[in-house]
């Protein structure tokens, strides 16, 4: 097993490494350049988010389109990941990390623009759209298509099942037993006999309650998304505007840090930053940037192909605003915080804390309340990337096989749900690294190969906003 974890790691280091970080950034900037700056439309973008769409094709509205593409993509990536960038690459990770939210916004626009005009219907009317449709329908690429699909259904199990309930698992279990340390209790001792009794409970409620959710469908995933991701993304974020007023005489600082160690090497202060350079910071900052917003790994398109909307380009111009709010501003807030936090000084010490606890310190600034909510922003971060990777699955599953499959998985993925917070999940870490990698290359593969067809939607639907597209095509595949 050490030997297969040792090649899994050897893969991921060369997959992650440089040749995946010009591939997918060197996209960023050619669909940058390519729809003409798509960038400049966010605040329209933002608008049409809340703009309904009734009369249109699609399941479900864009904002719970978006909401759902949210909740897949605002992880512990968010909360955690953003300090695990900087204590690798400095303060200027977070300039770099920013950096790829607005760039990574084109990509996201021209995989989800793809994405709906590709889409298909089935019988019962249900939309059906993603990487594997317009690799098929634009390219008759079916083959790679069948390969994105494959390699989808198996990230969903890892990155977006197993691990996300076993971080809820995690936090709860260190949470109570924290509470409860020097108690003499019957629930302590219970403890002593079965360590990993908390840890089975979180498994088994969550299964419970995600089983009522993702076996009403797209709509039900939709609805609880709907309302969970704005909820818990504002409380976070309160957190983090609590503790930028507490540090807001060293915020000027903080900005001045991260741009100059941007680009040069950041000096020491009191209670962190060793030097490090320019190339260090870029590579941690975006790699961190790419793995957390997700853009041209080909996710989040599969529920824009799902929404209600008169033209490929509106929705595709909402999909991208699901990447200015992960990266562009959450991950940004984050580094803030952070940054703020460790010039500030006190018990936090930049030497002897990790990306993990140096987060849980400098939430630990707001009295009482601070690691409360924390723990509350990881749970529903976690569990609402659960929700949104179901769909994910499903939808991958089902171009493979059919909805006969659709049982059988939803099934395994409760059972996953169920067990995986009392395993050891570092393999599945690592291999779920590689699937991630792995499910990029045909997406990318199809916007660069569409660029043009892309390129020209824009063009045209930009200048005629309300005009309809073509109803999609049934689905003639059994």
């Amino acid at each position: 097993m050490s030997t297969f974890s040792a090649f899994i790691e050897t893969i991921n280091q060369y997959l992650w490494g440089m040749p995946m970080i010009v591939l997918l950034f060197g996209t960023h900037l050619f669909m940058t350049w390519k729809t003409g700056f798509i960038q400049r439309k966010t605040p329209l973008a933002i608008r049409l988010s809340f703009t309904k769409d009734p009369d249109s094709n699609g399941d479900i509205s864009p904002f719970a389109a978006l909401s759902t593409s949210l909740a897949s993509t605002l992880g512990t990536g968010n909360i955690i990941g953003v300090g695990t960038a900087i204590a690798l690459g400095g303060p200027g990770a977070v300039f770099w990390c920013w950096l790829t939210g607005v760039f990574g916004m084109a990509t996201t626009y021209a995989e989800s623009l793809i994405a709906v005009k590709y889409r298909v219907r089935t019988k019962d009317g249900t939309m059906l759209g993603g990487a594997m449709y317009a690799l098929e329908r634009g390219l008759n690429m079916r083959w790679l298509g069948v390969l994105f699909a494959c390699f989808g259904v198996l990230t969903s199990f890892g990155i977006g099942c197993g691990v996300q309930v076993n971080a809820i698992a995690v936090i709860i279990d260190s949470s109570v037993r924290s509470a409860i340390e020097g108690t003499s209790s019957f629930f302590v001792r219970l403890l002593e006999i079965r360590p990993d009794s908390i840890c089975l409970i979180v498994g088994i409620v969550t299964g419970l309650i995600t089983c009522l959710v993702i076996l009403g469908g797209v709509r039900s995933i939709a609805r609880v998304c709907e309302k969970l991701v704005p909820f818990m993304a504002l409380s976070y974020l309160t957190g983090c505007f609590m503790i930028l007023f507490l540090n807001r005489s060293f915020l000027g600082e903080s900005v001045s840090l991260i741009l100059s160690s941007a680009f040069g090497s950041s000096r020491t202060i009191a209670g962190g930053f060793a030097g490090s350079g320019m190339m260090l910071a870029a590579r941690y900052g975006i790699a961190r940037g790419l793995f957390t917003n997700e853009a041209g790994m080909g996710s989040a398109p599969i529920i824009a192909a799902a929404a209600r909307t008169r033209n490929p380009v509106r929705q595709a111009l909402i999909a991208s605003t699901a990447t200015f709010w992960d990266t562009v501003v959450v991950c940004l807030i984050t580094g803030l915080v952070l940054v703020s936090s460790i010039l500030r000084g006190g018990s936090i010490s930049w030497d002897t804390l990790s990306g993990g606890e140096l987060t849980t310190a400098a939430f630990s600034q707001i009295p009482y309340i601070g690691r409360p909510i924390l723990i509350f922003g990881i749970i529903t971060f976690a569990y609402a990337t659960i929700l949104g990777w179901s769909y994910y699955g499903e939808r991958c599953l089902e171009y493979l096989f059919g909805k006969i499959s659709l049982f059988p998985y939803r099934f395994l993925w409760i059972l996953v749900l169920v067990f995986a917070p009392v395993v050891q999940l570092e393999l599945v870490w690592s291999i779920s690294d590689t699937l991630n990698a792995l499910m990029a290359v045909p997406n990318l593969l199809a916007v660069l190969l569409l660029s043009g067809t892309i390129a020209r939607d824009t063009r045209y639907y930009l200048k005629h906003p309300d005009e309809k597209d073509i109803t999609p095509v049934p689905l003639r595949r059994k």
